[in-house]
């Protein structure tokens, strides 16, 4: 959490936030009180619409997702997108972001990296845009649960066994972890654990990599 972020969540009359209970504790933790209101991908225009009266008020708002950077597989866009419709600025405060410092440590060698974030649950699907990304020239980045995990890594280890791949687990958090290697290697790393904990970032080299 930055100094920055802190002092802006003192300053503003009303916080959007994904979990109000969550964000509770983040502000209870530096001492902050403020009103709180739930925005999830389920509920975003109704939260837009209380952050756009707080603004027209002429107080400050702020949105804080769960554990990322808002719109970035978590729900903002919409709030973002309304809240400019109806004649306000929208400011990010930099945080932590598990795209931006996989990409950092993950020792690729890529020009261009795209962010697909999560694939589809279901396995036709998945396997058929993860052949599209795994086709082009340059990485990409993806996330998935731990419920998940080990079927993406085992379809990059089956569709290309010698990619070189990095998978961050619970990044920015206690027990984070980096693995690095090929991807046939990587699903049989995670393979052999008995239980796989905590959020997942995978960076995919791109396939004219060095």
């Amino acid at each position: 959490m930055s100094f920055r972020g802190v002092e802006i969540l003192k300053t503003v009359a009303l916080v959007a936030c994904e979990d109000t209970r969550r964000t509770l504790k983040l502000l209870n933790h530096f001492g902050i009180r403020a009103a709180l209101v739930s925005c999830r991908a389920q509920n975003e225009k109704y939260a837009a619409e209380k952050v756009i009266k707080v603004l027209n008020e002429g107080s400050n708002a702020a949105y804080v997702s769960d554990a990322g950077t808002p719109a970035l597989s978590d729900p903002g866009a919409a709030l973002v997108r309304l809240t400019v419709r109806a004649g306000h600025e929208a400011i990010p405060i930099p945080g932590s972001s598990a795209f931006a410092s996989l990409v950092s440590v993950s020792g690729g060698m890529d020009k261009s990296v795209v962010f697909e974030g999560f694939l589809s649950p279901k396995t036709g699907r998945r396997r058929s845009r993860l052949k599209e990304l795994l086709a082009w020239e340059g990485a990409f980045v993806l996330y998935e649960s731990p419920f998940r995990i080990l079927k993406l890594l085992e379809d990059l280890a089956e569709l290309e066994s010698e990619r070189y791949v990095c998978v961050g687990r619970e990044m920015t958090k206690v027990h984070e972890e980096y693995i690095r290697g090929k991807a046939k290697d990587i699903f049989l790393f995670f393979k052999e654990k008995k239980e796989q904990i905590g959020e997942f970032s995978v960076y995919v080299s791109g396939r004219n990599a060095d």
